[in-house]
């Protein structure tokens, strides 16, 4: 008899993400550096392969999506020689969060995953709460997997995630890129020159299947009071926006929003080509971009090919909005003799001559 159907769920997604990580290592090139330098005499961990093996690390929170992914990474990794280990994060906002993080890495000790870390991380202010401690959450599990030498980061968001996600980006109003929702392979923000770091594996596995999957298998999970706590904007939706749009429009909403992420993503993929084959068309021989040539463009590639200037010159991609690139766009589509646009990072834009200079003041 085979698993729970549950629990098959969710080690098939595992399984999945597992080989898409092994094609990445035998894609990469001779020059690229290994995932893991083992020592001169290869040490034996307690799965029974060297530290030479590729790490996977599974970022577990103790809930109830991270210690399913947990579950299925230890039962999946082995089996393709990989090493499995886990990372919680500690951000220290309620109180006894040192001992919960010390609980978490003894259930992750108890799956037979190696090594096994808390990290505890000090959580800022800038863009609020949430932003903040997803900041610090990443920056800690960069360098964790970097110290490790882990060749990837699994991460448990769930369709239902990915629903709540694109909600966000919709009332955010920030175009096709919002909508996406969460990829399902990235970077992760701080990982410069590491965009396959962070899998997604149950994107298409739902909320429920995940907790089904902990109760069948008997796996402690824990709570966090702050999924509940309505000062939480994504809280709110998930208790009140989504159940509310289920009411109105009938099962099957947040199915149909991750197909939503899915198909923007694609198309937010072609633009963002497009944009990037333009750009080097609409500069003039000196490198400016010239506004003649960028009016003639789509607006929608028009708009990214600001964007990627924008950032160039300086601008945190992560303070600019669509507003910002609105402006700018004006620059080019409303002119008016209007002076320069302030943007984020200090970065100005000005049309002069034509010619649309965008640089740090």
């Amino acid at each position: 008899m085979g698993p729970h159907p549950a629990v098959a769920a969710i080690r098939l997604a595992v399984r999945r993400v597992l080989h898409d990580v092994l094609t990445d290592l035998t894609d990469r090139p001779a020059s690229a550096p290994a995932p893991r330098v083992g020592g001169l005499e290869a040490v034996t961990f307690r799965d029974g392969l060297p530290d030479t093996a590729p790490l996977v690390l599974v970022a577990c929170s103790g809930g109830a999506d991270s210690m399913a992914l947990a579950s299925a990474l230890a039962f999946e990794a082995p089996k393709l020689g990989i090493r499995a280990g886990g990372i919680t994060v500690d951000h220290g906002l309620q109180a006894g969060s040192d001992l919960r993080a010390a609980e978490v890495v003894t259930r992750m000790t108890a799956l037979c995953l190696d090594p096994v870390e808390a990290v505890a991380v000090r959580v800022g202010r800038q863009g609020g709460p949430e932003a903040a401690a997803r900041d610090a959450r990443y920056a800690a599990l960069d360098e964790a997997a970097d110290r490790l030498g882990a060749t990837a980061v699994l991460l448990g968001h769930t369709r239902d995630d990915q629903a709540e996600t694109v909600l966000l980006g919709l009332a955010r109003g920030s175009g096709i890129r919002s909508l996406s929702g969460m990829p399902e392979v990235s970077g992760g923000p701080g990982a410069t020159g590491r965009r396959h770091r962070y899998r997604r594996p149950f994107l298409q596995v739902d909320r429920q299947t995940a907790r089904k999957a902990c109760m069948v298998q008997s796996l402690a999970v824990w709570d966090d009071p702050h999924n509940a706590d309505p000062a939480y904007t994504r809280s709110r939706l998930r208790h009140e926006g989504l159940p509310a749009l289920e009411k109105a429009l009938g099962k099957g909403v947040v199915e149909a929003l991750a197909r939503t992420a899915q198909l923007s993503r694609d198309d937010a993929d072609a633009l963002d080509s497009w944009a990037a084959e333009a750009e080097g068309r609409v500069r003039d021989e000196d490198g400016r971009l010239e506004c003649a040539k960028l009016y003639a463009l789509p607006p929608a590639v028009r708009r990214r090919v600001l964007r990627r200037a924008v950032v160039a010159a300086g601008s945190p991609a992560g303070s600019l909005f669509a507003r910002h690139i609105e402006e700018v766009d004006r620059l080019i589509t409303g002119w008016r003799g209007q002076g320069a646009i302030n943007l984020p990072g200090r970065v100005e834009a000005q049309r002069q001559g034509g010619r649309l200079v965008i640089r740090q003041g």
